[in-house]
Formats: C-alpha cells, sequence, structure tokens
C-alpha cells in the first residue's frame, strides 16, 4: 500500500470525491512515468539505430579499403612478374648484338672466298662450321635471323637501304639482303638492311 493510500484510510474526513481525486492523480502519475519509460526507450532505440548505421557504413568503407587494398597488391605482383618475365627474355639482348658482327664477319668471309675460288677449302668449311655453330647457339637462346629476300618489305622489320627498278621481281619485295637482322624472343633487336623493288610511294616515302 503506498503512501497516498495510507494517508486517505487514515484520515476519516476524506470524502469519496477526494478519493477520487487523488486516484486521478495516481493514476496520471503512473501515465506519466510509463510515458517517460516509452519516449527515454524509443530515444534508446533511435540512438541504437544512428549508431548501428555509423558502424554500417564504417564497416562498408573498411570494406571497400579492403578490395582496393587487394587489387592494388594484384596490381603490382602482376606488374612485377611481368618485369621479371621480361628481364629474363631479354637479359642477353645487349650480349647477342655483341655477337652479331662477328656472325656477318664469317658470312662476309665464306661469301668472299667462294666468289675468289670455285672450290671450298678446308679453311672456308672451318668459317662454315664455325659460323653455323655460332647461329645454333644463338638460336638456343631464342635469337632468330631475319633473312627477308624474295619476301614483302616489311617497315617493322627491314630497313630498305635503296629501291631498285626489278622487273621480275613483284613490286614492294625485297630482292636482295645487304645484312641479316636478328630478333631475340620476338622482339627486333637489329632491322635487316635490305634492297627493295620499286613500287607504292610508300616505300618510297619510308626510305
Amino acid at each position: 500500500m503506498s503512501v497516498e493510500e495510507e494517508k486517505v484510510d487514515n484520515n476519516p474526513e476524506q470524502t469519496p470525491h477526494d478519493h477520487e481525486v487523488l486516484d486521478a492523480e495516481l493514476e496520471q502519475n503512473a501515465q506519466a512515468e510509463e510515458a517517460e519509460e516509452v519516449e527515454a526507450s524509443s530515444d534508446g532505440e533511435k540512438d541504437w539505430q544512428k549508431e548501428a548505421a555509423l558502424l554500417q557504413e564504417q564497416v562498408s568503407a573498411l570494406k571497400d579499403q579492403a578490395l582496393r587494398a587487394t587489387a592494388n597488391a594484384q596490381n603490382i605482383r602482376r606488374r612485377s612478374e611481368k618485369d621479371v618475365e621480361k628481364a629474363h627474355k631479354f637479359a642477353l639482348e645487349k650480349f647477342s648484338k655483341e655477337l652479331l658482327p662477328v656472325v656477318d664477319s664469317l658470312e662476309k668471309t665464306i661469301e668472299s672466298s667462294q666468289a675468289e675460288q670455285g672450290e671450298k677449302s678446308a679453311l672456308v668449311e672451318g668459317v662454315e662450321m664455325t659460323l653455323s655453330i655460332l647461329v645454333s647457339g644463338l638460336k638456343k637462346f631464342n635469337v632468330e635471323q631475319v633473312d627477308p629476300a624474295g619476301e614483302p618489305f616489311d617497315p617493322e622489320l627491314h630497313e630498305a637501304m635503296s629501291l631498285v627498278d626489278a622487273p621480275d621481281a613483284e613490286p614492294n619485295s625485297v630482292i636482295a639482303v645487304i645484312q641479316k637482322g636478328y630478333t631475340l624472343n620476338g622482339r627486333l633487336i637489329r632491322p635487316a638492311m635490305v634492297m627493295v623493288a620499286k613500287g607504292s610511294a610508300k616505300i618510297d616515302e619510308q626510305a
């Protein structure tokens, strides 16, 4: 029993109307307390929802950062792998270029000997064998000759040294190779120096 109820019971002078007024006040107080509890609960729920939304935004931002970091790491790894692959493929480029004049010299020696003598001498045969061994060794490291005699002129692989009239040859075709070209793993390290049959103005401009 509450204090107010004890007061009502202990005060015989109070009328029934007084009881009703007191009950109404008690009910209003109870409703007010309940309303305050509901409002507090509502405010707490709103605060919790705001906090949850904020946390969700932070989680989304962190996920986005993680995805970006992962993508960047993958791109860096791919670039690194490509750089390492290129380094392995073309590490011998300078060394190969240094050997090309040796090949040229041996080929010129053989050509000169064949022009001067009708039959091959033991020296020429030795030079030919040396040349063959050297070219085979270069091929093992993917150094390939570009010898385009009779092929169409290709500005990506050939360097036109002169244009000549060649009625029997296809226009813009290579009729003579002055110096062979070379590629390393498919990449040109020296263009072939060639003579080209006269044709379109395009070759004339490139020459």
